[in-house]
């Protein structure tokens, strides 16, 4: 699945993933290949992904939303600490 990170000024992370977990509003959730179709706001916390042939990454983020739509995921998010 692939991934496009972006704040207000930079794309942060661009790149095929196997897997990403985000603080939704309501709590915690992961997004993992052929996920359904969905929108989510974002709260203050850690969003953690998991790149193809392994490696992870994790940036700390104010707010934001995440966007899935046919295993492209979106995350626009603000006040970005990588």
């Amino acid at each position: 699945m692939h991934i496009s990170i972006i704040s207000p000024d930079k794309t942060i992370f661009e790149g095929e993933i196997s897997s990403v977990l985000a603080p939704g509003v309501g709590g915690i959730f992961q997004v993992l290949n052929n996920h359904a179709p969905m929108v989510s706001a974002l709260d203050r916390g850690t969003v953690k992904i998991v790149k193809d042939g392994g490696g992870e990454m994790s940036f700390e983020i104010e707010k934001g939303f995440l966007e899935v739509l046919r295993n492209k995921v979106a995350l626009l998010v603000q006040g970005v600490k990588e």
